[in-house]
């Protein structure tokens, strides 16, 4: 919008909320929407804060101008439960709901999220207070494992009730595969094994949700119990690697920002290296493989990435040059898929089983191609390129049981029916490695996270 006003498209009239602002974000809506038969827009945060007020106005406005039956509104509440009094309160949802109305949106289906079991006389309570049908008031109740959420909402009729709001003609459900999806989750065939994480944002464990879903897909495709565990890079700077990381079967660096951890990354994939313990790196977990590979074995001392030390003696990590003079940090990014050709009879291959990939990128760095001898000629294999070969994608290192890293994100098309390959390669690695050590792949009951 300020990109418009500053090309003189709204020809000196003054710029406001409503309707500039409004319209933008109704326009991407449309384009999200571009031929899909249904398109879902989330409309975060909490009901009355000042920042949501926009994107409220402009689905008011959108709902109207697509008339009904072309658009549905599920407003989400919560319905605590006060230990106290013993009992789930649905006044704060009245309250939401009675906000939404004076905005102009009347909630068609609530969905309620409780702890509990959400009795009927509640529910007829709040489809009383809130102007709904009681069928439309619908429980979200915590579930032992979120793939169970599909089931239970389908119980309830959340799907037939979506339909007949949008004149969708549609038979019944076919849900098998999340029921064997949830059975696999309970009881595994296979046992469990431990995945070491070892990142620096461990005390937000929502960071690393992507991933986490994506080892959960790998390892019901396996069908195996993943106990992972979360390890503080920093801790890892110094102390005794053996006592913390010996005991995992597998052991992931994923991506960051900034130097803090650095070096406990380092260290743990040197330990992976030597140890020969799976390991995987995405993005700044690839590029300190590489850091450390130039080093401990390259011979390249002090070799570093220049996203933490633009002093280093050997920056084997660098901004690409036509990238040097651009401020905007978002300028100088790689964001979005791109395009990877990677080497024939590489293990990279075995995993795809093609030799053209597309994944997507979030990063600034890459590897610096004037080190690319030194790399390969130290037995490093940098097994996928872009299709120009100007930029390094994929490593891995022959001879050890399972050594990859990727400049990309693989976690953003991993799926709960179809695991991204990467990862269910990892996992079965890690399977592998289990049974090398003579422990027997059973004992665990329940996936656990530390």
């Amino acid at each position: 919008m300020i990109s418009k006003e500053r090309r003189g498209r709204y020809l000196g009239r003054t710029v406001q909320v409503i309707p500039h602002i409004t319209d933008e974000i109704k326009a991407a809506i449309r384009v999200g929407a571009k031929d899909c038969d249904v398109c879902i827009h989330e409309i975060g945060g909490t009901v009355g804060d000042i920042e949501g007020l926009p994107f409220l106005e402009a689905i008011r406005q959108f709902g109207h101008q697509v008339g009904e039956g072309r658009c549905l509104f599920l407003h989400v509440t919560l319905l605590p439960f006060l230990k106290a009094a013993g009992e789930l309160k649905t006044k704060p949802t009245q309250h939401s709901v009675k906000e939404l109305l004076g905005l102009g949106i009347q909630p068609e289906l609530l969905l309620c999220r409780v702890d509990r079991e959400l009795p009927h006389k509640l529910k007829e309570k709040i489809a009383h207070f809130c102007n709904v049908p009681v069928q439309a008031v619908i429980a979200a109740p915590d579930v032992s494992v979120i793939y169970e959420l599909p089931l239970t909402l389908h119980e309830q009729g959340l799907d037939r009730l979506l339909a007949e709001r949008l004149n969708i003609w549609s038979r019944d459900p076919d849900l098998s595969i999340w029921r064997r999806t949830v059975d696999r989750y309970m009881a595994p065939d296979r046992g469990h094994v431990s995945i070491a994480l070892v990142g620096k944002y461990v005390h937000l464990r929502d960071s690393y949700k992507s991933l986490h879903e994506s080892l959960v897909h790998a390892a019901l495709e396996c069908d195996v119990k993943l106990d992972l565990d979360y390890v503080d890079s920093e801790e890892l700077e110094g102390g005794d690697l053996v006592a913390r990381l010996g005991r995992h079967d597998a052991i992931l660096v994923p991506g960051g920002f900034g130097d803090r951890g650095a070096e406990g990354k380092i260290r743990a994939i040197q330990f992976a290296r030597e140890n020969d313990i799976p390991f995987f790196g995405i993005c700044l977990g690839m590029q300190m493989a590489v850091v450390e590979y130039a080093r401990n074995v390259c011979g390249l001392q002090g070799a570093n990435s220049a996203e933490f030390d633009r002093d280093a003696k050997h920056l084997v990590v660098d901004i690409m040059p036509d990238q040097r003079g651009i401020k905007d940090k978002g300028a100088t990014m790689r964001l979005g898929a791109y395009p990877c050709t990677v080497k024939p009879n590489s293990l990279a291959a075995q995993i795809y089983g093609t030799s053209q990939i597309s994944e997507r990128h979030r990063h600034r760095y890459e590897v610096n191609n004037a080190y690319r001898e030194d790399l390969e000629r130290g037995g490093l294999v940098l097994c996928g390129v872009s299709p120009d070969e100007r930029l390094v994608e994929m490593v891995e290192l022959p001879g050890h049981p399972h050594f990859v890293g990727c400049q990309f994100h693989p976690e953003f098309k991993s799926k709960p029916h179809r695991p991204h390959p990467l990862f269910t390669s990892f996992v079965r690695a890690a399977i592998e490695h289990h049974a090398r050590q003579g422990r027997p792949l059973s004992g665990a009951t329940e996936a656990h996270v530390n």
